[in-house]
């Protein structure tokens, strides 16, 4: 394993301001946020795979938007059948109980069918994703072709070296200095992973902060303000080069 499963770190940060401007839909029964870039454009699209509080979470709809605001048309389904952590989840939250409901088996399924949906339905022609926390394992399972065509992911958990190994595209990883689940034995193994398979890739270690910082990171300190816009700018560079037509 690559980065170790979810744990309490992943439950904790801090709320954003802002107000979204993308819109809520549903997609096959699941509930999608969508935001589209000033032309309506379908053609470069990024799949958005979420951390475990969900789509409505206003810190990833933010995210979103941004994504939006470079020229992407962004789908962010739930993959939680409306079943997030909840914000307001307590210190004796089990996570490890959660995540057994929110298991591939469940998921891949939801990512499928949002896949599809975009590809056939939308008229999306080339898709990145960008995964957070738990959705930067389905951002490694899925970067193949016919599927997802460029990857980016920041403080990824859960990921199996088998799915490291699989990828069939570039792939961005952000990675933070203090990650008790992606800590520097894990990134060194990622790193030697993907120089064997031999896809464009990059991993930018970012100091200050730790596990979550790139949705939830307190914007009042300079220091993790900092590393979390970097942290979207390394992936808007990535799909630029990489994905954009």
């Amino acid at each position: 394993m690559t980065s170790l499963p979810p744990a309490q770190c992943c439950i904790g940060g801090h709320l954003h301001k802002g107000t979204p401007k993308g819109e809520v839909t549903d997609i096959d029964g699941i509930y999608t946020y969508v935001s589209a870039p000033a032309d309506q454009s379908t053609h470069n699209a990024i799949l958005f795979l979420s951390d475990i509080f969900g789509p409505k979470l206003i810190n990833s709809q933010l995210i979103a938007d941004q994504f939006a605001d470079n020229g992407y048309y962004v789908v962010m389904p739930d993959l939680f059948n409306d079943d997030p952590v909840p914000v307001e989840h307590g210190e004796d939250f089990d996570i490890m109980k959660w995540l057994q409901k929110h298991l591939p088996p469940v998921t891949d399924p939801i990512v499928d069918k949002t896949l599809d949906h975009m590809r056939n339905k939308l008229g999306c022609q080339r898709i990145g994703a960008v995964g957070y926390c738990y959705g930067g394992k389905y951002v490694v399972r899925y970067l193949k072709p016919g599927k997802v065509d460029v990857g980016f992911m920041a403080h990824p958990v859960n990921v199996e070296a088998d799915e490291l190994k699989g990828i069939q595209g570039p792939l961005s990883i952000a990675a933070a200095v203090s990650d008790f689940l992606f800590p520097t034995e894990k990134r060194r193994e990622s790193e030697d992973i993907l120089a064997e398979v031999g896809q464009p890739y990059q991993l930018s270690l970012y100091s200050h902060v730790e596990h979550g910082y790139a949705v939830r990171c307190n914007m009042e300190v300079r220091q993790q303000r900092i590393a979390k816009e970097q942290s979207f700018a390394q992936a808007v560079s990535w799909f630029h080069q990489y994905l954009k037509e």
